[in-house]
């Protein structure tokens, strides 16, 4: 167990998911008031979006009860009255930034999908799968320290579930079948967390070392000249220019080819008239 409370993997991530039920209980509104003595105005909800707060601005390791008390300006063990530990409200912070509100397209696609999923007034699916993508991202970019949380055994809340629910009513018009389904959402989803953390990374790296990219690679050109010169590595020498430019959007790139492939997946299934 790490000293904070949280479950700690062997990479660093966390995992959260201390007392289930307690979690559970607070996330569906079993457990908002404490049975005596909190400060006036201190609530869950204010403590969950101080802890949020303080997470976006300098990283999960910097939530602690004593620094949430701090930020509140209440003691430590009002805290404790309302949440039993930082495990507990990381399922919290988790219901409360994936529940974040998805943007317009998939709001409306998903209340279409209510009507007639199926025929002519089904919701374009390539639209919510794009703006599903790209809010994902956008949060992970608001929240990394979404990258650092093992989500294998999220405890779900209300929020997070009417995140699913928006995404799944704006799928619906695919046509197919409920695991597949989940697993457009899995995979849009692992698609942007990939390129998010690398992007995370390399933003970690300009940190840790004071090295931009271009005094990064700048070090390692003359020994890459030589490698290439070799002729050990045929491919990569005669690779453009450009190929490893920081103006090609690896996202849109990708996004669109995962967006062609559903395409395809779906005119299978309606030529084979095998739709859910």
């Amino acid at each position: 167990m790490a000293n904070d409370g949280t479950t700690a993997a062997t990479d660093g991530t966390a995992t959260g998911s201390g007392d289930t039920a307690r979690s559970l209980e607070l996330l569906w509104g079993g457990g908002e008031r404490p049975s005596r003595g909190p400060k006036p105005g201190l609530t869950l909800d204010r403590i969950v979006t101080a802890a949020v707060a303080v997470a976006d601005a300098e990283g999960l390791s910097a939530v602690s009860m004593r620094r949430l008390s701090t930020e509140l300006g209440t003691g430590t063990m009002s805290l404790y009255r309302y949440v039993p530990g930082k495990a507990e409200l990381l399922d919290l912070m988790l219901d409360r930034v994936l529940g974040e509100p998805l943007p317009a397209p998939v709001e409306k696609a998903a209340e279409a999908a209510g009507t007639d999923a199926a025929g002519p007034g089904a919701p374009d699916w390539r639209a919510a799968v794009d703006t599903m993508a790209r809010s994902y991202l956008d949060n992970l970019r608001r929240h990394p320290w979404l990258l650092k949380i093992n989500q294998a055994r999220t405890v779900l809340g209300p929020s997070a579930l009417r995140g699913l629910e928006l995404a799944l009513g704006g799928l619906r018009g695919m046509g197919l079948r409920d695991p597949e389904l989940i697993g457009v959402i899995i995979t849009v989803n692992s698609f942007v967390e990939g390129l998010a953390r690398t992007q995370a990374d390399a933003a970690e790296a300009v940190r840790q070392t004071g090295l931009s990219d271009e005094e990064f690679w700048d070090r390692q050109r003359p020994y890459l000249e030589r490698a290439m010169l070799s002729g050990a590595y045929p491919m990569m020498a005669t690779m453009a220019e450009d190929t490893f430019s920081a103006d090609f959007d690896h996202f849109e790139f990708g996004l669109r080819r995962l967006i062609a492939g559903f395409e395809a997946l779906v005119r299978e299934r309606a030529e084979a008239g095998t739709t859910a």
